[in-house]
């Protein structure tokens, strides 16, 4: 007699979203939470992420985005919040640069609806943007901005409701896979359930197998606002989400939530850490200068002074796929992390995922390209 059907260790941006979806389909599943939900110096910190159905690789990843965007607008429905702002997106690079081509690509391999910009165009419609001659951006409408903290507390909450428990201040130092169940430990207290998703974040990697032990690192992603000349030029109705490669640097960033500031942080700069508990939260000097130098060129109507700044922790895999299935020779630990830096967008997708793992049992749940087994 197990506990529960179901385990979700961490819920996260990932494991909120798989608690969620497990419950929708049997309510006998338990939520373990270290502190508590969506608390600031978790992955999920930051106010927003970015979504979009337009990026470079996407063709393994184009199918979770489209479950994805189906789930946010469900969660939507479900809870009765605003989760997901869309607002569209922008993509924008040197015409014949390695990123629009390399883009374009991608979108033409999977259909996804778009529409390429001139500079006139973008000049036109997008004047907060100051491009070079050369540059062009490629608009997606399906993107947007999600609200983090409320779309974790937003299916958190619906789980409850399809009655699911969640444990908080509950730190999980131990999973093991017992003859016909999974054993859950916590200190001195146990729980039993029939299959459990690891999910976790940064934290996950002492609960992972030895042999992922070095596939996965621990990394720490700096997020930065500026306040803006004129907020309304940077409201969501007239500024899109944005990736920017150019220039040299590459830059993304979120229309004005707050009425006052715009978020604009340096892209691909997650550098390793040794613990997520004890990340640098103070941006470094050149950190600093870097991502004053990119808004000033990118943006004349920002201020180029940092007003805000935090770092957040998230875990890396050597090939920046996805842990996403079953542990290796396991059949009831069912993996859910390293989606290095790149989860939320498709968190509530990856959460189905894992779910539908737990639920059936059919390794073929998830894609092959996620499949742990490929570092053993």
């Amino acid at each position: 007699m197990t506990d529960a059907h179901i385990g979700v260790i961490g819920t996260g941006s990932i494991g909120s979203m798989a608690l969620w979806q497990t419950a929708l389909r049997d309510s006998s599943v338990l939520g373990f939470e270290a502190k508590t939900p969506a608390h600031p110096r978790s992955a999920v910190g930051g106010d927003s992420r970015l979504f979009r159905m337009t990026y470079r690789g996407t063709d393994p990843y184009y199918p979770i985005l489209e479950r994805s965007r189906q789930l946010w607008g469900e969660l939507e429905e479900q809870s009765g919040r605003s989760v997901l702002g869309r607002c569209g997106g922008l993509s924008i690079g040197h015409r014949d640069g390695d990123y629009i081509p390399a883009l374009l690509d991608s979108i033409n391999a999977c259909g996804a609806e778009h529409r390429v910009l001139s500079r006139d165009e973008m000049a036109d419609r997008y004047p907060q943007h100051d491009l070079d001659a050369d540059e062009v951006a490629v608009f997606d409408p399906h993107a947007g901005y999600l609200k983090t903290d409320t779309a974790v507390l937003s299916a958190l909450e619906c789980a409850g409701d399809r009655g699911a428990t969640i444990l908080t201040d509950t730190e999980i130092t131990s999973v093991t896979e017992v003859d016909d169940h999974v054993r859950i430990t916590a200190g001195d207290r146990v729980w039993t359930v029939d299959r459990v998703i690891v999910t976790g974040g940064a934290w996950a990697g002492s609960l992972l197998p030895s042999a992922l032990a070095d596939s996965v690192y621990p990394t720490r992603i700096l997020l930065t606002w500026f306040e803006a000349r004129d907020a309304a030029d940077f409201a969501p109705e007239v500024f899109p989400i944005f990736i920017r490669i150019a220039r040299g640097t590459s830059m993304y960033g979120a229309p004005s939530l707050d009425g006052t500031t715009v978020k604009a942080s340096l892209d691909g700069r997650a550098t390793r850490t040794e613990d997520p508990d004890r990340l640098l939260r103070v941006p470094k000097a050149a950190e600093m200068e870097e991502v004053r130098h990119a808004a000033a060129s990118y943006f004349p109507g920002l201020i180029p002074y940092v007003v805000r700044a935090d770092t957040y922790p998230d875990l890396y895999t050597t090939d920046s796929a996805p842990l996403l299935g079953f542990a290796p020779g396991s059949e009831r630990i069912v993996l859910a992390t390293g989606f290095s830096g790149a989860g939320f967008k498709m968190a509530s997708g990856y959460g189905a995922i894992a779910a539908d793992l737990a639920l059936t049992g059919n390794p073929r749940s998830a894609p092959a390209f996620t499949d742990p087994a490929r570092f053993v």
